[in-house]
């Protein structure tokens, strides 16, 4: 048959029915009524912290919270409450002593794992088995079996009530985790990608700077946003290692404190608790797309 007196054939699209998509639509609906209880449930509270955080103490001790979205123009709100915090009860100071603290001891757990997980999966050297299988057991050991040998040896050493007592500390025990999940990706790479770095005559440090650092941005990002988040919110290494005084207290330590001797002052506590979360939610948020990534990239690599 030739071109011209063939004729083109399209091919019926057989659609779906109504009813199936009917179908399709219903037997989502009980997931996203989960997902949405979710939401609720950990939304309310934090609009509940926010609006309370803005009140004035008697508002706060006659009406509920949510009785300000039936009158928004009333006379009851005020940021009396945050500059008490930040000023009178120093929580502006401990904000700056939390970033100092939680900083280093991310970035340096993440460097420090990132060079022994490179090590581990593609450089031979004696005892790297037995290295690794150490990293392993040392993910099941309980922070808390650590902390009286370890203030024991920060006492002898003049390091306990100091940052760099409690940069070592973060970095000793974050560092076990981060350096098994950046070697389950490390060791991931594609051999040959490797191997013909080092075929084109790259040295270890050219193969790990250019090669491995950049292909492990999603591991080491993800990685970055636990440890920055766990270090924010840590309370018992903060109480052990640096202490509650207020030159050095940490927004965690500091908040504790007041709840012990300002409980009944819930215009402040309120303003104080928002304070504390509002660096990792603008954390998370800001940084979620990296940390969906880095968590997939066990099974999928870009």
């Amino acid at each position: 048959m030739s071109d011209t007196t063939m004729e083109t054939r399209q091919v019926p699209i057989n659609k779906p029915p109504a009813s199936v998509k009917v179908q399709r639509v219903l037997k989502g609906v009980p997931m996203r009524l989960i997902l949405l209880a979710i939401i609720l449930i950990w939304v309310v509270p934090i609009l509940g912290l926010l609006v309370s955080s803005f009140r004035t103490p008697e508002a706060i001790n006659n009406t509920g919270w949510w009785t300000v979205f039936g009158n928004l123009a009333a006379t009851d709100w005020t940021l009396s409450n945050y500059i008490s915090v930040l000023y009178a009860d120093f929580m502006g100071l401990a904000f700056l002593n939390s970033m100092l603290v939680t900083i280093p001891s991310t970035v340096i757990p993440i460097t420090i794992a990132a060079f022994a997980a490179y090590a581990i999966a593609w450089m031979d050297f004696p005892g790297r088995e037995a290295i690794f299988v150490i990293i392993v057991g040392l993910l099941v050991v309980p922070l808390q079996m650590a902390l009286i040998p370890v203030l024991k040896v920060y006492t002898a050493n003049q390091l306990n009530g100091t940052y760099l007592g409690i940069w070592l500390a973060h970095t000793g025990f974050g560092l076990p985790l981060a350096t098994y999940l950046l070697y389950g990706y490390i060791s991931g790479i594609p051999k040959e990608i490797i191997e013909s770095a080092h075929a084109d005559g790259a040295t270890p440090w050219m193969s790990f700077t250019r090669l491995v650092l950049p292909l492990s941005k999603p591991a080491i990002a993800s990685f970055a946003i636990f440890q920055f988040l766990w270090v924010w919110n840590d309370l018992l290494v903060a109480l052990v290692f640096l202490g509650t005084k207020k030159e050095n207290a940490l927004v965690t330590t500091r908040l504790a404190e007041m709840v012990g001797s300002r409980g009944q002052d819930w215009h402040v506590l309120t303003s104080g608790a928002f304070l504390t979360m509002i660096m990792p939610l603008i954390i998370f948020f800001s940084l979620q797309r990296y940390f969906v990534r880095g968590m997939m990239a066990g099974s999928v690599k870009g």
